[in-house]
């Protein structure tokens, strides 16, 4: 009774459809504003909507006004703690990009003040990472020699760093898209530092220079130098900052975003992601300009300001005056620190991104993801960082093209004692209705799948041998004309083995384009329904009737 007095008020829209530039505007409000950020703008005056876009835009000026004694205390712990990590790691992963040190101590520097301005995460500490690093020295490295040519392989990173921070920037305007035990989070925060006044120490009185282990060398005072000029855009080499920017933009972002976002969820906050990847963008760009290179948000030193209480990107402000101190005043005395120190607290940090109880739970939860795991792994391990990102993202694509491909499709049955429809093979209580298909499709129908859709409704068919099918057209989010030419080709296919063809509730834009394009006419809109059950009780009578 319910449904038949529903059917009686509620009927199929037939709305006119929307122009282009409404249905346009509608889609890039959802594609790029998908948690409609401008919500609060709404009935507000133009000068209040200013400074609130303001504000959404440049965080910095959201909390700074907010910012109180109470909060600095916190952030000047975690500042100078982060900062202690920050040197050793910046060295040693300097190193590893096969850069000069000093780099490393400028690329904590700028940064994290670009950071505190753009950034939306509390808890992020900006600095430079192992991966990254690899790969850089690795790309770059093909195509000049860091020992030959030290001069324009440093520049070539730097046109890097420009390219990297001008993909992420964009990445963010266009889509506009292991935690320690808290007590003991200082043994991991000091303890590469330790290391390295360690080894400076012993390497200053035995003279190990002398005795043939390799020392840091020259760390110069001062704050950084301006780098833009040496930005190369020679297409003799542009190919290879071009490749190593867009790898590891999207290995930085990545690893920023999701850890920005793991340790917000531990305080019920939320990081917009299109916030972080503007942020990062903007950091990277300055960077380059700065003598500085690729940096991001680090797990470990995300970790250790989270755990030292940080309250806000202060933290961030705090570590980039540390560094500011210790470039002017206390550069050189790292000069004496031997390399093997720094061979430690990379192997440490390479240990410590092989994750055993991750992989474990990726085989036991989707062997494909484990695939692709491991792919990277061994790829990296045994061949080249090239080839391992290769072999991964290969695989990724080819699955995500296998699912665009070959879209899921069910039948749906009656559940006992209910008004639901659900799929048989997850529900096998679920019963069929006698001479009457019903057929969920769960994807837009276009031209990758529509052969696919096409095959698999006829095979339904066959094998069921009915003589009305329904389609549940809500799950069809889009429909090209590839796939409204396909819906005709079945709808022809059925009719010649005398089988009716309905469809069941289509989407705002499907129904747009059924109308449209006349097939709403060519089915007719008898054969559109609201509901399932209008459809099956429209269907029972017409099948009685033709008896």
């Amino acid at each position: 009774m319910t449904n038949a007095r529903e059917s009686c008020i509620y009927e199929v829209n037939y709305a006119t459809p929307r122009s282009f530039g409404t249905a346009l505007k509608s889609d890039l409000k959802e594609t790029l504003f998908p948690d409609d950020p401008f919500h609060e703008f709404r009935n507000e005056p133009p000068s209040k909507k200013a400074k609130k876009a303001v504000q959404y835009f440049v965080p910095i000026f959201e909390w700074l006004p907010k910012y109180s004694l109470r909060f600095f205390k916190y952030d000047l712990l975690a500042g100078i703690t982060i900062a202690s990590l920050a040197i050793p790691q910046g060295i040693s992963y300097a190193k590893l990009a096969n850069l000069p040190p000093i780099i490393g101590l400028y690329s904590s520097f700028v940064p994290p003040l670009v950071y505190a301005v753009f950034g939306s995460s509390k808890h992020l500490a900006v600095g430079t990472v192992a991966a990254c690093s690899l790969l850089i020295g690795s790309i770059i490295g093909q195509k000049v020699s860091p020992v030959d040519e030290p001069e324009l392989y440093l520049h070539l990173v730097f046109t890097a760093t420009f390219f990297t921070g001008i993909l992420q920037a964009a990445m963010g305007f266009l889509r506009y898209v292991k935690q320690k035990k808290p007590k003991l989070f200082w043994v991991s925060a000091i303890a590469p530092m330790v290391v390295v006044l360690t080894g400076c120490l012993f390497a200053y009185f035995a003279h190990a220079e002398k005795h043939g282990i390799q020392i840091v060398g020259d760390l110069k005072k001062g704050i950084n130098p301006l780098s833009i000029q040496h930005l190369n855009f020679d297409p003799k080499y542009i190919a290879a900052p071009i490749q190593a920017a867009i790898i590891t933009a999207m290995v930085a972002l990545a690893e920023g975003i999701a850890i920005g976002r793991s340790f917000a969820i531990l305080k019920n906050e939320q990081v917009d992601g299109n916030k972080e990847m503007i942020a990062f963008g903007f950091m990277n760009l300055v960077g380059s300009f700065t003598s500085c290179y690729l940096t991001t948000g680090p797990f470990s030193k995300t970790a250790v300001n989270f755990n030292a209480g940080c309250k806000t990107a202060m933290a961030n402000v705090v570590m980039a005056a540390c560094m500011l101190l210790t470039l002017l005043f206390l550069a050189p005395m790292f000069s004496y620190t031997p390399l093997v120190a720094l061979s430690a607290i990379i192997m440490s940090a390479m240990l410590g991104l092989i994750e055993y109880e991750k992989a474990y739970r990726l085989f036991k939860t989707d062997k494909y993801d484990f695939l692709i795991c491991m792919a990277a792994f061994l790829g990296v391990a045994f061949i080249s960082m090239d080839v391992g990102l290769m072999l991964s993202v290969g695989l990724a694509i080819l699955r995500a093209l296998l699912y665009v491909a070959r879209p899921a499709t069910c039948k749906l049955g009656s559940i006992p004692n209910s008004s639901l429809y659900r799929d048989i093979e997850q529900y096998p209580e679920a019963n069929g209705i006698p001479g009457i298909l019903v057929l969920q499709l769960g994807s837009p129908i276009y031209f990758p799948n529509c052969n696919y859709i096409r095959e698999r409704i006829l095979r339904w068919v066959r094998d069921e041998q009915a003589s009305r099918d329904a389609d549940q057209a809500g799950s069809v989010t889009c429909i090209d004309i590839t796939g409204v030419e396909t819906l005709i080709e079945i709808l022809k296919a059925l009719e010649a083995k005398g089988i009716k063809m309905a469809l069941v509730n289509p989407r705002l834009e499907v129904m747009e384009k059924l109308i449209v394009t006349k097939f709403i006419d060519t089915i007719g809109k008898e054969n559109v329904f609201l509901s399932i059950d209008d459809a099956i009780e429209a269907s029972r009578f017409n099948l009685k009737s033709s008896k």
